[in-house]
């Protein structure tokens, strides 16, 4: 490690645009990117600002630690889908699970009855063709002024990435699953 001076200035410019909703995107092979957007929602619903999570392949019964969390403090999430792909009996079923929740979704955005929403693990219905990319790409140009978006799940289509204002990619380093060890409840759930 190389020790270097704390800095003594700021390091960048007062920003000098106008205030708008943000399409913001979690993406890449590391992890962190639906902790990083419930962190987002966290603290927007800290701030009394109105919050919607949306997992879309999740199952509406899920109940991860976020879950227990959320319920607690009265923010909603609601799963979409129905779990894993490889543990699906019927794609044509998670196809139209997806589709679904993309127009409750959809409906929510237009809305305007939210400052942020989250749509945790998107990504995939997209890159497996169940959502038509052009519909959220319209979705979220048209979306209102102050609405926040925020995009979540592996391979973000570039369509998306290239709207977006804020785009962070996780890079795996390193995980523990690929020394053998697995999942713990609290840390990977």
């Amino acid at each position: 490690m190389q020790i270097e001076p704390a800095p003594t200035e700021g390091q960048h410019a007062r920003a000098e645009g106008e205030r708008r909703g943000l399409v913001i995107v979690n993406t890449g092979d590391g992890k962190g990117k639906s902790t990083a957007a419930f962190g987002l929602a966290l603290r927007a619903h800290g701030r009394g600002k109105a919050v919607k999570i949306y997992q879309f392949m999740k199952v509406p019964t899920a109940r991860f630690g976020e879950h227990r969390l959320f319920e607690q403090i009265g923010l909603p999430v609601e799963g979409l889908g129905d779990g894993f792909t490889w543990k699906s009996r019927d794609l044509e079923h998670s196809a139209q699970l997806a589709r679904d929740g993309w127009e409750k979704a959809r409906a929510a955005i237009l809305s305007n009855a939210y400052f942020l929403l989250v749509l945790d693990e998107i990504t995939y219905p997209l890159i497996y063709g169940w959502l038509p990319l052009d519909g959220v790409v319209q979705t979220l140009r048209e979306r209102p002024r102050d609405v926040h978006v925020c995009l979540t799940g592996r391979r973000c289509p570039p369509e998306i990435v290239e709207l977006a204002d804020t785009v962070t990619e996780m890079r795996q380093v390193k995980h523990a699953f690929d020394a053998g060890i697995p999942a713990q409840r609290g840390i990977e759930d």
